[in-house]
């Protein structure tokens, strides 16, 4: 699902190689780099992790951004100290890498992730405040969408409905393709690659202001599922022999937190926070619909996502260091 890449980011000469700053040494006390691969959702919670690193523990915080592949690797040499969102069914190497001593995983971020087809709930259950009367109110599962393609009709071609598919170049969209296949939608409907997300979260954004149907892929925690009350379709149980052939719904996948074992080593007492650091993929979508919706910075809604849950810091530090937090961000 992650698999957008992005340039390696280098803030100084090549001399200085992924040193961020040029200045930072393996596990090094007072001193913390995140990893940033690519999306909104890492970003955000490498911005409450840093807000605390820093007016908690007094460490000084940085980031090196770059592709998974990239960030991983300096994740492993130390020139990144922790990911705060590993998806770990993305790494090949991940649990050799945890084995062998490469890296130290401390705890799991959110495991209530879930994607697939999507629809408006407005769809199924109308809205009167909008106006909107249900167009397909016994639509639940993606078998079901068989007696809708007019509801969803292609604007391009009326014979058949659109499915607005995963983007081209993803594992997702195989599976999407073979799902679609799999149930016969392939007939009704035509399945448009929307080329990036950035398109595919316009498509969805666009028909739901609207008030019009729009049934795409699409996967949480992201601000679309944040701010629009969209409904997963239901699937059969996922099965992994099943799964390549769209026969069955998607995993949850186990979303880590991950350091650098130098780093663990020589800073225990903001590894045992990290530790302790949970949240959901209900509580990062809240976070990037804010975000989405106000133009805040990361670090701004890391503030205004602490004082909203302020819950989360009584459980994930001690009263005195969730004292100095709260007055942080105040």
């Amino acid at each position: 699902m992650k698999k957008r890449l992005l340039a390696f980011f280098v803030c100084l000469s090549a001399v200085a190689g992924l040193s961020a700053c040029g200045t930072q040494e393996k596990g090094a006390l007072g001193k913390l780099t995140f990893g940033d691969a690519g999306w909104d959702s890492m970003r955000f919670h490498s911005a409450v992790a840093a807000l605390v690193a820093e007016s908690a523990f007094e460490l000084e915080t940085d980031e090196i951004s770059g592709s998974t592949a990239v960030t991983y690797g300096a994740l492993k040499t130390g020139d990144i100290d922790v990911f705060m969102e590993m998806w770990t069914d993305n790494i090949a190497t991940y649990e050799e890498d945890l084995a062998s001593g490469s890296l130290k995983e401390l705890g799991v971020n959110f495991d209530d992730n879930i994607q697939g087809l999507y629809v408006p709930r407005y769809v199924i259950e109308g809205d009167s405040e909008r106006s909107i009367a249900p167009a397909a109110p016994d639509l639940r599962t993606v078998a079901d969408l068989k007696n809708y393609k007019d509801v969803f009709k292609d604007p391009n071609d009326a014979s058949k409905g659109r499915i607005y598919g995963a983007i081209s170049g993803w594992e997702v969209d195989a599976v999407i393709r073979a799902k679609v296949k799999f149930y016969g939608l392939d007939a009704l409907y035509n399945y448009m690659d929307p080329g990036s997300d950035a398109a595919l979260s316009a498509a969805i954004s666009s028909a739901y202001e609207k008030g019009e149907p729009v049934l795409a892929y699409y996967w949480e925690p992201t601000w679309i599922t944040g701010k629009y009350d969209l409904v997963l379709l239901e699937d059969a149980p996922y099965a992994e022999a099943l799964y390549s052939t769209g026969a069955c719904a998607f995993p949850s996948i186990r979303i880590t937190i991950v350091a650098n074992p130098d780093f663990y080593a020589g800073n225990p007492e903001f590894c045992e926070f990290l530790s302790k650091y949970k949240t959901s993929s209900g509580l990062t979508s809240e976070a990037l619909a804010h975000l989405n919706e106000t133009g805040a910075s990361y670090r701004e809604t890391a503030s205004w996502f602490l004082r909203q849950h302020d819950e989360l810091l009584t459980g994930w530090l001690s009263a005195e260091k969730a004292d100095l937090v709260r007055e942080a961000i105040s």
